[in-house]
């Protein structure tokens, strides 16, 4: 048997290198961590936002309490307040203008802001159809909800529907006769400022077209395979999924008609007439407050109208689970 070589016995060479070991893996990120703004940062942050808190304490709460403390006092803005309790809401019990002024913004409110919302909405739905210059229009149609309540809008609008105005102008040109001063006469006065509240639906169209830019199509075609008509669809699709932004513009533009004054003040010569039928709320506060200098009576009107405006704002809220629909629904 012959001996194994030297070479034979020898064990293999080691390398001169050895392999690289596997790489460990990476260590895991660390989370950051939200550190509270320090003193100085925090002073800092004060600093710009002490405006906004000036303002809000001087304009807004500052006149707030005063107007109320002003609602328990006999206030002529010549002589200093007078306590004299619950007195000027115990007027209110007993006066005739002031029920007046209640029915005529509760028609007002009730009558317009559907009408204003209604039309918007159709008319959204025309522009929502691929028309050829949509920005254009959108445009051009919003343009009153920007002029609506200016005065200048509000002394046009009694030129155009006054004994002479050119609305009549354009009646009697198609034969009718005997036609009355729309702005003069106690049973349309009303009606007339009604029509330019409605004529400002540029605003709520406008939310309305984005509301239903949102909307799907595949719910559409989905409906219109299984054979749904365009007013099955548009109740069933687009009135349900475009209920919140029915909501937001019906709690917007009642609390807006609440508060409308321009047009009343300048169609009726700031006086409710013809026999306060136009006598908006806030007109009479004004004419309270101004007109016969009664400060504490005006604070007290308008304490009864936030009252009031609360109350069918939270109603409204109330009402919604009922026929608004969310997206989780």
């Amino acid at each position: 048997m012959t001996e194994l070589s030297d070479e034979t016995r020898t064990p293999a060479a080691v390398p001169a290198h050895p392999p690289p070991r596997s790489a460990s893996p990476p260590a895991p990120a660390r989370r950051r961590r939200w550190r509270l703004p320090q003193v100085g940062e925090r002073k800092v942050a004060y600093l710009f936002l002490a405006p906004w808190f000036i303002g809000l304490a001087l304009i807004t709460i500052g006149p707030i309490l005063g107007s109320l403390y002003l609602s328990f006092t006999d206030y002529s803005l010549l002589a200093p307040p007078e306590w004299t309790g619950l007195d000027n809401y115990e007027r209110m019990v007993t006066d005739p203008r002031f029920y007046q002024s209640l029915q005529v913004t509760f028609v007002y409110v009730f009558v317009s802001v559907p009408l204003q919302l209604a039309f918007a909405l159709a008319l959204a739905l025309a522009l929502d159809k691929g028309l050829r210059g949509l920005a254009f229009y959108r445009s051009v149609y919003y343009l009153p909800s920007l002029l609506g309540a200016s005065v200048a809008i509000a002394v046009l609008w009694r030129q155009m529907f006054g004994a002479e105005g050119l609305i009549n102008a354009a009646l009697e040109n198609l034969g009718f006769t005997d036609l009355p001063g729309w702005v003069s006469d106690p049973d349309y006065a009303l009606g007339t400022i009604i029509i330019l509240n409605v004529w400002t639906f540029g605003s709520p169209m406008v939310i309305f077209l984005a509301g239903l830019r949102q909307i799907p199509q595949m719910y559409y075609e989905a409906a219109a395979i299984d054979g749904a008509g365009a007013l099955r669809r548009f109740f069933s699709i687009t009135l349900p999924l475009l209920s919140p932004i029915i909501f937001f513009n019906l709690v917007l533009q009642l609390i807006g008609s609440f508060q409308s004054f321009t047009q009343a003040f300048v169609i009726s010569s700031g006086r409710g007439s013809p026999a306060d039928s136009t006598l908006f709320y806030t007109l009479y506060l004004y004419l309270r407050g101004f007109g016969n200098f009664d400060m504490g009576y005006a604070s007290a009107l308008a304490w009864v109208l936030l009252l009031i405006v609360g109350v069918l704002t939270a109603a409204n809220f109330l009402v919604s689970r009922f026929w608004v629909f969310y997206g989780d629904d």
